[in-house]
């Protein structure tokens, strides 16, 4: 009898326990109790931890390969202090300029209410999503760390290290908390017009592609360029980072589904998809062309399939994503020799033609490959493909143009206190010394 009755208080205590998250959640949605889903904030917070490992690892020696050797370490110092400086930034003030209360700003969908300066006031639950907000701040702050520092690439070997952290700490403020809270926080971008933008591919890779264009052109030409051959002094470190980056962005663009679910699944499959075709499509076409493939190119071919991918990630099929991979490789290629011998603009390690012009032909791909026909998730009531591919370009445009004026602006206004470039001497002499008095490889 006492075993029947422990078994039977065994039983009511475990369907009590499933109970209680299903009630707290309904009792949330009259305002009594606010309770995140465990498996949902598990699976955001482990996606974070992708992002920083693209960000601190695979970013820098991505980038830090590509460079010469004597440039190497400032490479690497840049994207990791950009990375922190940012991410302070966003815990004072620009997570709430993005996500703060945007039924009480009073901007207009413009900018955030200022509820959640210091990340205080934050609610137990994000709201639109089941898990806490604290989890959700940290994920974007993740985001925010690494878009200022993909620009660096743009401006590897001749700008000086303060002007890049006073221009990235102001860019992240006035470019990029802005144009997620527009996409992202509720703003009007997706308020309004029904642009989207599932992992970034307007949020990210058009604000820092566009970006890193306009200091590029700014900065001028590296000494030496376009005649002299400035090659990677460690493709095996490129092709390291780039597998840090392949993988951080299954977090990345996984996380934000924001939820342990088919849509997190999908949107890493797509995301495999997309780079294994990018890389491959890539050294297709270095063969014919140049008659080899190279580590490089497989590693940047990679890396464009991953940023066209990303705003459609988790709306599109996995042949789409295919198409996706595909496509990227055949426009950021050509854009590279564009940018670079046809326009001898000094973008060094192409932000703009593979991180911009992928994350801008993602946005618009996305707009036809909703339809449910090709096996999208399908649009919103009252849109078409038509209407969404207006607002997808509606989005990419103002993001561009914001990314342009404010770019430029920023960059001549940090420039009054502290010169953009580097002396010729110092440039001469490599930033590892020059800028901070180390050599990355000792070989005494």
């Amino acid at each position: 009898m006492r075993k029947a009755s422990s078994g039977l208080a065994l039983a009511l205590g475990s369907a009590l326990a499933l109970a209680l998250p299903a009630l707290a959640h309904a009792q949330g949605a009259e305002g009594a109790i606010d309770v995140a889903d465990s498996g949902d904030t598990a699976w955001v917070l482990t996606s974070s931890v992708l992002v920083i490992l693209m960000t601190l690892p695979g970013l820098s020696l991505f980038y830090g390969g590509l460079v010469r050797a004597k440039n190497f370490l400032s490479v690497m110092l840049q994207c990791g202090a950009i990375a922190a400086a940012a991410s302070l930034l966003w815990i004072v003030v620009g997570y709430t300029l993005a996500f703060g209360d945007a039924h009480t700003s009073p901007l207009g969908g413009w900018l955030g209410a200022g509820n959640a300066w210091m990340l205080i006031n934050l609610g137990n639950v994000r709201e639109g999503y089941g898990i806490a907000e604290s989890t959700f701040a940290l994920f974007q702050m993740c985001f925010a760390a690494i878009t200022p520092a993909l620009m660096v690439g743009a401006w590897v070997d001749r700008a000086r290290f303060g002007w890049v952290m006073g221009f990235c700490a102001l860019w992240s403020l006035i470019v990029y908390a802005p144009v997620a809270h527009w996409i992202w926080g509720g703003g009007w971008l997706s308020a309004s017009l029904g642009t989207l933008d599932f992992a970034g591919g307007i949020v990210v890779h058009t604000t820092a592609g566009v970006s890193a264009l306009v200091v590029a052109l700014l900065l001028g030409k590296r000494q030496g360029f376009p005649k002299t051959l400035m090659l990677p002094h460690s493709p095996s470190l490129t092709m390291l980072g780039a597998g840090l980056l392949w993988v951080g962005w299954f977090g990345f663009n996984g996380g934000s589904a924001v939820a342990a679910n088919d849509d997190a699944a999908a949107a890493i499959i797509n995301t495999h998809v997309a780079a294994c075709a990018a890389a491959l499509a890539w050294i297709l076409i270095e063969r014919f062309v140049v008659g080899k493939a190279t580590s490089v190119g497989f590693a940047t071919g990679a890396i464009a399939g991953l940023a066209t991918v990303t705003p459609a990630a988790g709306f599109i099929s996995p042949g789409a994503a295919l198409l996706f991979g595909a496509i990227a490789a055949s426009v950021c290629l050509p854009m590279i020799q564009l940018v670079k011998h046809k326009f001898e603009i000094d973008d060094s390690l192409d932000i703009f033609a593979v991180h911009g012009i992928g994350g801008i032909t993602g946005s618009l791909l996305l707009a036809v490959f909703l339809s449910p026909a090709l096996g999208g998730t399908g649009y919103a009531e009252g849109m078409s493909m038509l209407s969404q591919l207006g607002a997808q370009a509606a989005g990419v445009g103002v993001v561009a143009i914001w990314s342009v004026i404010a770019s430029v602006v920023i960059a001549l206004a940090v420039s009054l206190a502290i010169p953009m470039r580097v002396s010729e001497d110092e440039e001469r002499e490599g930033l590892d010394i020059s800028s901070h008095g180390e050599r990355a490889w000792e070989m005494d």
